[in-house]
């Protein structure tokens, strides 16, 4: 089992803005003082660079327009809804907005199918909607693919009885912890894993700040360390500028590369990119309107494509 990949798929926006349905648990959303049409016109540019930016590097990038009649402002980040796995199963995850549950298009399958991958078979979460549980895909799940291994970050996008269940259909050994940051005082929930971890094949890049329970702290570095990865720390100052949001992925000759935006970059110290660059260099680009209306960043637009090719 690889733990990369070298194909992506990415949703083009077409009606991008701030989410009021996400923003109530996402505290990485900010207001902007632009009008929805500009703010969508600058997110297709920031997209458009960043998509890019990987191909040049030799990624196999499928971008698959957003669908105008839709208005699915998060379509962007469509690694919350599914996500491909080697054998040809194909897994569909509750969505806590409604209107991102929309963002599930046949469509999409169809062009992965047409692009030559395999699908065998759907394992679909989604009716836990009706009873408000929620699981948000690779944004709450972070998977060790290589080692079986699942890590969770538990919060109201992050049930802890789907995720066993997702974990005993995958077979992944299930890894459960709460991360927090500070919000007005109060430590409140991360709404998604992966912007506290990123998990790649022989490093990871963490914010263990965030987990206030020593005990969960340690099972977790116990685990990232038994499987040989390198730890490395980010503060949670860093975690803000999406420092944890971060994707390693394979170009041309199966090189790798680290992905994460511009600000993730900045943030870094002199130290931790030369730790990050001592397993593979960095890929960087500018999402600055995508991070401050959608509160997601690099890692949440791109769903990694493991998918067996026909």
């Amino acid at each position: 089992m690889k733990q990369t990949t070298n194909t992506i798929l990415m949703i083009r926006p077409v009606n991008f803005r701030m989410n009021e349905q996400t923003a109530v648990n996402n505290y990485f959303q900010e207001e902007i003082d632009l009008k929805n049409a500009e703010v969508n016109a600058k997110a297709q540019e920031e997209f458009d660079a960043f998509v890019e930016k990987l191909r040049n590097v030799g990624v196999n990038v499928i971008v698959e327009d957003d669908d105008i009649k839709q208005d699915t402002p998060d379509s962007i980040f469509p690694n919350n809804w599914v996500s491909f796995h080697e054998n040809g199963d194909v897994a569909l995850y509750p969505m806590f907005a409604e209107n991102r549950r929309r963002e599930r298009r046949e469509e999409i399958f169809l062009r992965l199918e047409k692009e030559g991958f395999k699908i065998n078979n759907f394992i679909d979460y989604t009716e836990a909607e009706d009873e408000d549980v929620f699981l948000e895909g690779t944004g709450s799940l972070l998977l060790d693919r290589t080692n079986r291994k699942a890590y969770c970050a538990l919060s109201p996008r992050a049930d802890e009885s789907l995720f066993i269940e997702f974990c005993e259909d995958f077979e992944f050994t299930p890894i459960v912890f709460t991360a927090n940051q500070t919000v007005d005082g109060k430590r409140l929930p991360i709404y998604h894993t992966n912007v506290m971890m990123c998990l790649a094949e022989t490093f990871a890049v963490i914010c263990l700040d965030t987990i206030d329970d020593k005990k969960e702290r340690k099972n977790v570095v116990k685990h990232l360390e038994a499987d040989g990865k390198q730890i490395i720390k980010i503060t949670e100052s860093q975690m803000h500028e999406f420092a944890g949001n971060m994707l390693q992925v394979r170009g041309n000759d199966d090189k790798l590369y680290l992905v994460m935006s511009q600000s993730a970059h900045d943030s870094l110290t002199p130290e931790q990119i030369k730790m990050i660059e001592a397993h593979c260099p960095i890929l960087s680009s500018s999402l600055e309107t995508i991070e401050t209306c959608g509160g997601g960043s690099a890692r949440c637009m791109m769903a990694e494509v493991f998918l067996p090719k026909v």
